[in-house]
């Protein structure tokens, strides 16, 4: 039976330490499971398990603890990149038979990568893994299951869920299929209401922990991140110090200044009680302190007034909110 459903999801374009805050969570906690439930190995999360750097792009990060870690029903598989994931988390000692698979997740097969190569990428800037062509097919209802692929066999999850959940969301809000910039967005539901397709009630859900930088990035294409942000010296600096490049693409991540609208409109409907605002070293590194606010870039003298300000708008505009943690980088929750 299971007894409470923690979720981690982002409230940006992704990239906002997502991996980082559910491994501190499955340190600080006594979780039974840790899932994912969108998305395929077109995400990337960095973890740091006593200090030394890890990077996954399917497998939840619960696997780093020692957690059994899921992959959803409505996640799609890479065959050939996840035995690689297994394989460089077997080199590093992490124990694989935790990790497991939903036998209604979907087979990415190599047509659905080279429709995205050749269609896909050019128009929209997708990470050329087949994702897009696999929920397509997926919902066409003519696409390849996991328990239908002799060779996921002994990673098959038939069971049900039992215990405290945890559930690890890809990407971001603002990279929803319905929330985002369509055309511009992934393929799949990355709002916390997603995770239920583990299969759990939502009266079952606890914590809803959202994450999000104290400055803005986007990989890919997408009108409302214009390319002459590259040009922005201030920006380029943020991105530099900050290493803003994709975990899984490598990628340079387009930088702009934190969108408090977007962002309170992000909590709000996602629902979250806990907001992680990492990154705030970085600012305190460049010495450059601003965001936008109802469109207007307000400025600040220092770090402390600016997350004051931030704190403040919030509280006022986000009523299921009890808790605001700023973090440094890599993250401290």
């Amino acid at each position: 039976m299971i007894k409470t459903v923690d979720i981690c999801c982002g409230l940006a374009w992704g990239d906002e330490a997502k991996g980082k805050i559910v491994s501190q969570l499955t340190k600080q906690n006594n979780y039974d499971f840790v899932c994912r439930w969108s998305g395929g190995n077109n995400a990337g999360h960095t973890v740091y398990v006593n200090n030394k750097k890890y990077k996954t792009h399917l497998i939840p990060s619960g696997i780093f603890y020692n957690v059994k870690s899921v992959i959803g029903p409505d996640c799609v598989i890479n065959i050939k990149s996840f035995f690689e994931e297994l394989d460089y988390l077997k080199y590093n000692n992490f124990d694989i038979s935790l990790i497991k698979i939903s036998p209604r997740a979907h087979i990415i097969t190599d047509k659905h990568i080279e429709e995205d190569i050749n269609k896909l990428n050019k128009q929209q800037g997708t990470t050329k893994r087949g994702i897009a062509p696999c929920y397509s097919d997926k919902y066409k209802r003519i696409g390849l299951q996991v328990k239908d692929v002799a060779e996921l066999k002994e990673y098959i999850w038939n069971e049900k869920l039992y215990g405290n959940i945890l559930c690890e969301g890809a990407q971001g809000f603002w990279l929803d299929i319905n929330e985002g910039n369509y055309p511009y967005t992934t393929s799949s539901v990355t709002l916390p209401y997603g995770a239920c397709s583990l299969g759990f009630s939502p009266k079952l859900i606890n914590n809803i922990y959202g994450a999000v930088k104290i400055y803005d990035t986007r990989s890919g294409i997408d009108p409302e991140f214009p390319d002459y942000l590259l040009d922005d010296e201030e920006l380029n600096k943020i991105g530099e110090v900050g290493e803003e490049y994709g975990v899984t693409t490598n990628r340079r991540r387009k930088v702009n200044w934190l969108n408090l609208n977007k962002l309170i409109y992000a909590i709000n409907t996602s629902g979250v009680n806990i907001v992680i605002i990492s990154k705030i070293d970085i600012l305190e590194q460049v010495k450059i302190y601003k965001l936008y606010n109802n469109y207007s870039i307000v400025k600040f003298e220092n770090l402390e007034n600016m997350k004051t300000y931030i704190k403040s708008k919030i509280e006022d505009n986000c009523v299921n909110v009890s808790s605001i943690i700023f973090s440094d980088s890599p993250l401290c929750i």
